[in-house]
């Protein structure tokens, strides 16, 4: 297993639409893969497409912290998940801002709409099909790899620029929040 580069925003291969796996179980996958799993979790992050890796196929990787999730029941905590050639589909009309970074785009967070409820479904390297719905943390971490594939960074999908900016500079902001919410309970 090797610990790959990791592609940053600007380069081309994170603005293309990946192509299709035509065979999840072959030597090669399953090696990227596993490649892939280990990048992700020497960044650290909670998931990585096959694009971030300068590899242009339809694979992602990811996993629900148990800390992450909304304790929704289709929010669980996930070990790590492998996804070749997905579909995912977007369930209802409810909208909602999440928090997010990319391990593309390092240092930078923002909030970005995201549907809580989804259903996907993909292949792992056994060739075998699987399926779920999704809400929640998990529903936004599988958006977002998905976006990958298609050549989509989170920026493209804000609609609010000014919940975006760097960790520290998000940190900073959020603690000042809670500390005036605070104050303003204690004077009441």
């Amino acid at each position: 297993m090797a610990i790959l580069k990791i592609a940053r925003m600007g380069h081309p291969v994170l603005l293309q639409r990946a192509a299709e796996v035509p065979d999840p179980a072959a030597p090669e996958i399953r090696r990227l893969v596993a490649d892939m799993i280990e990048t992700m979790e020497d960044a650290p992050g909670v998931g990585l497409a096959a694009p971030q890796v300068h590899v242009p196929l339809r694979i992602f990787v990811f996993r629900v912290p148990g800390h992450r999730g909304t304790g929704d029941a289709d929010d669980a905590p996930a070990g790590t998940q492998v996804a070749i050639n997905p579909v995912v589909e977007l369930l209802g009309d409810d909208l909602r801002l999440r928090w997010e970074g990319c391990l593309s785009i390092p240092g930078l967070r923002a909030a970005v709409p995201r549907h809580w409820r989804i259903r996907y479904s993909a292949v792992d390297t056994e060739g075998r099909t699987f399926g779920r719905e999704a809400t929640g943390f998990h529903a936004g971490v599988v958006q977002h790899e998905f976006d990958h594939l298609d050549g989509i960074l989170y920026p493209m999908r804000m609609t609010d620029f000014s919940l975006f900016g760097y960790n520290e500079e998000i940190e900073r902001a959020m603690i000042a929040q809670q500390q005036a919410a605070q104050a303003a309970q204690e004077k009441a």
